[in-house]
């Protein structure tokens, strides 16, 4: 029984048996349909809860949501939020510092979840790039741009959400 099984395991190496099982799964993948897309012309769908580039929001009346509690400072396990604050005239805290450092960011989402005030967001933009470290240093009045920008968005995306829970 051994020996049988040698002797196959012989002709099997000889005749590059895993060679032609290789070329026929390639042969086959080949003349099949391509499911690639030519992005960025094409897109694929999107999730509604797909973490992307973040966003720091306002109020319908134009004032900022961040409170400066520090939630989110404190639950980032890449420690990429840094936040300072200081009182204003009416008894509020508010940031004056805001960065976020999309290079240490791996995109959790906990962020998110400890906002008390759901002032910071991840969007669903994932079309954004740096050249340079410096550039994916994202400060308060760049987020609150994005936050401008995409409102519309992260309200959609917030009452989709809604749903589900």
């Amino acid at each position: 029984m051994n020996i049988k099984k040698q002797i196959i395991s012989l002709i099997k190496g000889l005749s590059l048996y895993e060679l032609l099982i290789g070329l026929s799964l390639t042969g086959r993948y080949f003349f099949s349909r391509k499911i690639t897309i030519q992005y960025p012309e094409e897109k694929t769908p999107q999730s509604a809860r797909f973490r992307g580039l973040h966003a720091l929001r306002r109020y319908p009346n134009g004032e900022e949501r961040c409170i400066a509690c520090k939630l989110c400072e404190a639950v980032c396990p890449a420690m990429a939020i840094t936040i300072e604050s200081e009182m204003r005239e009416d008894n509020t805290r508010r940031t004056t510092r805001y960065d976020i450092d999309l290079t240490k960011c791996i995109f959790c989402g906990f962020c998110e979840e400890s906002c008390p005030v759901d002032s910071i967001v991840e969007t669903r933009i994932l079309d954004y790039h740096g050249e340079e470290r410096g550039d994916l240093l994202y400060n308060k009045e760049m987020l609150l741009k994005v936050g401008d920008k995409y409102e519309k968005m992260i309200q959609a995306d917030r009452a989709e959400e809604a749903k589900y829970r």
